[in-house]
């Protein structure tokens, strides 16, 4: 996949890099927000792509990779007859092209769009230059990495992660890096020891996974001294680098679309960053204080941001200097929704900045922690709830399964009662229990109030788990099919059965929450 959109680069292209879990509206919405006028696909994506041709543009060609023995036999046109073209026997038979200098836009200029990971709806396509590219890969290799590091990385290659930061290893810095199809939490140290890995990316819950796996030798018989990433929870970290014998962790911070990435590089577990408290002007980016619950900044009476106090919740923030390639915001193919991620008159009049929507909170030193995505924060009986905070606590109470929190609304009541997500497929676990350990570890308006037990939860392709469709259809049954429902008795201190008319009783307020 990298050599292809290499290639593309090289005739001065731009490649899409369109994730393969995609399926019907979603990917058809891939295709058309970037304009693509080829479609390269593999085989095994050719029902996916057949299913929505009969809505594609007419101008748009088609080409299938086949994954065959090179220069082994094979027809010009794949199993869909001449509209798809094999495009594996082209790379055979089409003589080298001239090595000519590309007419393309040079440093600054487009190399790939990279898809947000659509957490919250359909993905937004993302600018990202080769300056971009470039900075985000040296970046974090300058942290701990050198050119003769043998690099593990699962990941996806259609996010940013695996396919600008990992990648990008081997094609700017040097580094080996060791391509995995597919995730697997039993396999991931044991594949560092079977490749020599030295270092290892993770991303989203990865680590959650690989510290829920039963304790191995292959534990500590690896040679990876650094793994590097985003998500390893503060919760866990201590644990996951103790159980593992990691020397060092790199957790870095940045949004694909954004302009301003910071990294955690001295191993403060949980931050992921740091912005000195002396100087704090002079760095690119910031945190604002914003109202909680619609991210909107604050302002005084000059109309103009504040930073945020010690401790206390902001958004980060990326000041925008368009002369500068590394603070240059290029947003995304749709430039209305490019607009939506400025905001303007921060500090004086006239400036501007990349406002990522995300929550972080600075401690007194300035180490820098993620609070929560905007939105997700909500209100229940006064309180803010933060729902990343939330979910660590009931995946380490419930035995590191997954768990996906979100406030959802009761009628008459102020505010979102908060409600849980949360995976049991064996049928294993005990509620009881649970609450118990909850109680302990999360304050009375932080826990719970409503329980949705499944048998599994929508990911991203960075390991984010989807909240959206979840939130829709609440603690309401006639909504909810197949999954069980509970509610949090206040007065008995338990979870109980949720079904219908226990539902009309919550919403006519005979039972009190």
């Amino acid at each position: 996949m990298p050599a292809v959109w290499m290639g593309i680069a090289r005739l001065g292209g731009v490649a899409p890099l369109i994730n393969t879990n995609q399926r019907g509206n979603a990917l058809l919405h891939s295709i058309n927000v970037a304009k693509c006028d080829y479609l390269i696909f593999s085989d095994e994506y050719q029902s996916a792509v057949q299913d929505v041709a009969g809505q594609l543009s007419p101008s748009l060609k088609l080409y299938k990779f086949t994954h065959r023995d090179l220069n082994s036999s094979s027809g010009k046109s794949g199993e869909g007859g001449d509209a798809i073209q094999d495009f594996t026997n082209l790379l055979e038979t089409t003589p080298p092209a001239t090595w000519t200098l590309a007419d393309g836009e040079g440093f600054e200029g487009k190399l790939l769009y990279i898809y947000t990971s659509g957490t919250t709806g359909l993905p937004k396509a993302a600018v990202i230059s080769n300056a971009r590219f470039v900075f985000m890969a040296a970046g974090i290799h300058f942290w701990r990495l050198n050119s003769s590091d043998i690099i593990y990385c699962p990941l996806p290659l259609y996010h940013t992660a695996g396919g600008v930061i990992s990648v990008g290893q081997a094609l700017i810095l040097g580094c080996t890096v060791v391509l995995k199809a597919k995730f697997s939490a039993s396999q991931y140290f044991p594949d560092c020891a079977k490749y020599n890995a030295t270092a290892a990316h993770y991303i989203g819950e990865m680590c959650r996974y690989v510290l829920a796996t039963p304790p191995s030798p292959a534990d500590t018989q690896h040679n990876v001294r650094v793994i590097y990433g985003n998500g390893l929870r503060p919760q866990i970290w201590t644990e996951f680098v103790k159980r593992f014998n990691i020397k060092y962790v790199t957790e870095f911070y940045g949004a694909t679309e954004g302009n301003a990435n910071i990294a955690n590089t001295d191993g403060t577990p949980g931050a992921i960053g740091f912005v000195s408290r002396i100087i704090p002007r002079v760095y690119p980016i910031a945190i604002i204080k914003v109202d909680q619950e619609t991210g909107e900044p604050i302002r005084d009476q000059k109309g103009l941001c504040q930073l945020a106090e010690p401790n206390e919740p902001g958004v980060f923030i990326g000041k925008i200097q368009t002369r500068n390639p590394a603070r240059q915001f290029l947003g995304y193919v749709d430039k209305s929704a490019s607009e939506k991620k400025i905001v303007r008159d921060v500090f004086e009049h006239g400036d501007s900045a990349f406002i990522s929507g995300d929550i972080l909170v600075a401690d007194e030193l300035g180490y820098l922690y993620f609070r929560d995505r905007t939105g997700d924060t909500f209100r229940w009986r006064g309180e803010n709830v933060s729902t990343t905070e939330v979910e660590a606590a009931v995946s380490r109470c419930a035995d590191h399964r997954d768990a996906v929190v979100y406030g959802v609304l009761v009628p008459n009541i102020e505010g979102r009662a908060g409600m849980c997500g949360l995976v049991d497929a064996a049928g294993t676990l005990d509620l009881r229990a649970l609450h118990e350990r909850l109680a302990r570890d999360l304050p009375v308006y932080a826990r719970p109030v409503f329980m949705r037990i499944m048998d599994s939860v929508d990911m991203t392709g960075t390991f984010k788990m989807k909240k959206t469709d979840l939130q829709k259809e609440g603690f309401d049954p006639a909504l909810v099919k197949k999954d069980k429902l509970y509610y949090l008795d206040p007065k008995l201190g338990q979870y109980l059965p949720l079904g219908k008319e226990e539902y009309e009783k919550i919403v006519s307020g005979q039972i009190r929450l």
